[in-house]
């Protein structure tokens, strides 16, 4: 990776951001003369976004932080046919209303990581069905359709490998790359948009968006992509025992969240506290050289650090203090995720293999049923053996719940409704 003079790629390579640029000599020497607009675009398909997303986020944080304006834009537009990158299947097509509610619900993650306003370098946040849904289909086949070579299209790795794999790709998910690069172009023309950011998957669609804007007059566009993250051990990053590993509270907890960053591998600690952090380098470096048991020290700024940035400082050392009375003095945290259980089957007894499921700490029963013969199962800090042992209200404690473990770091409460 080259030297950069600019302050913004040249944090994005100190920290491990950086894949792919499509001129890293022109863009940086943009970055190093004027103030630059650029964007990341968010498909609103749940109601939050997930911390693959997060890469990107952090990286209009390091823009704004270095002078530059971000712009998260949400797909309001697109939304409606979904990026088959990479997908074996069609995505379920979104109603218009289940788009904006999506939408409303990753706002609020923004509003933690980003400044906006409207001073030079505050950030925006606009939505392509402001232009995307007031297109006429006949003119926009002529006036940017014609610029798309489909030969091309079909050697993009999004594309080719669903065909190689001879899965049907509709002509409605065709046009997507090609509503995304239409996208860059009219940031360019609205913002003076010049960089589209995002993750090395999306390559071939920023890339559509850069040639497009050449062949519509635009001034030079950039495409940067940061690398795909997968842990040390080779696992594709954001899944859970529960799932998803959500950046809003309502949907995956701040001490989940905590949790998740807790339990990092200790080979990923000095990559993900770049990336996921915003702690100096050199601070850094000294967590990274800790060794032995003290590694433990640095997975828990980590996760505290992290859990700040998405939930708030507050959420964050309350997960970070219930971690403690759990593991370290064997307490009752009250702050622990909780679950409901209908008073009447406790009353009859519920299957520990099926409460482990609906506690999220297991996918089924038979994964359960391992986690069990492991000796990885605790009820109220006891062991338990039996795969067929009955939770009763008898189980539950003075505080009137049941605390379900798994290993040393899952628990969770399990209480009567």
């Amino acid at each position: 990776m080259p030297a950069f003079k600019s302050d913004f790629l040249r944090t994005m390579s100190e920290r491990g951001f950086i894949h792919q640029i499509s001129d890293e000599t022109g863009l940086d020497e943009l970055f190093a003369k004027e103030t630059v607009t650029a964007y990341v675009g968010y498909d609103a398909t749940a109601t939050s976004l997930h911390i693959g997303n997060l890469i990107s986020a952090t990286m209009l944080y390091w823009l704004q932080e270095t002078g530059h304006r971000p712009i998260a834009l949400m797909g309001g537009g697109t939304s409606m046919i979904g990026d088959p990158s990479f997908r074996d299947d069609q995505r379920s097509l979104l109603k218009p209303e289940a788009i904006a509610t999506n939408i409303e619900g990753i706002k609020r993650i923004f509003g933690r990581i980003l400044r906006f306003g409207d001073g030079p370098n505050d950030a925006i946040m606009v939505n392509n069905a402001d232009w995307l849904m007031k297109l006429n289909y006949v003119e926009f086949l002529r006036d940017v359709g014609r610029h798309f070579s489909v030969n091309r299209m079909l050697t993009f790795d999004s594309v080719k490998l669903r065909l190689d794999r001879e899965q049907s790709l509709s002509f409605l998910e065709f046009n997507y790359m090609i509503l995304q690069g239409y996208d860059f172009v009219e940031l360019a023309r609205r913002q003076n948009c010049r960089l589209q950011m995002g993750g090395s998957d999306q390559w071939g669609n920023i890339i559509n968006g850069v040639d497009l804007g050449h062949r519509m007059g635009t001034p030079q566009l950039y495409a940067l992509t940061t690398p795909l993250l997968t842990t040390s051990s080779g696992a594709k990053m954001g899944k859970s025992a529960k799932g998803a590993v959500w950046l809003n509270g309502d949907l995956f907890s701040p001490y989940d969240f905590w949790q998740y960053w807790r339990n990092t591998e200790d080979a990923d600690v000095e990559r993900f506290l770049k990336i996921f952090t915003r702690l100096p380098l050199d601070e850094i470096a000294r967590l990274a050289a800790l060794g032995g048991s003290e590694i433990n020290e640095a997975k828990k700024i980590l996760a505290t650090e992290t859990t700040a940035i998405v939930h708030g400082r507050e959420a964050a050392n309350q997960a970070e203090e219930t971690a403690r009375k759990t593991f370290e003095e064997g307490a009752l945290a009250e702050t622990l995720p909780t679950v409901g259980a209908d008073k009447a089957a406790l009353e009859a007894g519920v299957g520990i293999l099926s409460l482990l499921v609906t506690a999220g700490l297991a996918s089924s029963n038979g994964e359960a049923r391992r986690h069990i013969q492991g000796g990885a199962v605790r009820i109220n800090d006891q062991s338990v053996n039996d795969d067929r042992r009955m939770v009763t209200l008898q189980d539950l404690s003075p505080e009137n719940v049941v605390k379900l473990s798994l290993g040393k770091k899952k628990h969770v409460l399990v209480r009567p409704a």
